[in-house]
């Protein structure tokens, strides 16, 4: 199975898993001790290529893909108050 992100996608996910998968409320979302598998390989396969992880201006990196890509979403996921969901 093949499947493609943007440069934009990858880098916010790799952020999102990173964060994520370490903490230990993340265990108790995942009841399903195989689904740590493909998340491995995944979290993985994303910090392999993706070079700006280490680079100096990450953070800004970081910041610059999320608004594009919540400007590409719109008012998805928007809640009425208008916070994010």
């Amino acid at each position: 199975m093949k499947v493609e992100l943007t440069d934009d996608q990858a880098l916010v996910l790799a952020d999102w898993l990173d964060r994520v998968m370490h903490r230990t409320e993340f265990s108790a979302v995942v009841d399903d001790r195989a689904v740590w598998s493909p998340l491995l390989r995944i979290s993985g396969s994303l910090e392999t290529q993706l070079p700006s992880i280490f680079d100096a201006s990450y953070g800004e990196q970081l910041e610059a893909a999320r608004r594009r890509l919540i400007g590409e979403l719109g008012d998805f996921g928007e809640s009425p108050s208008g916070h994010s969901s």
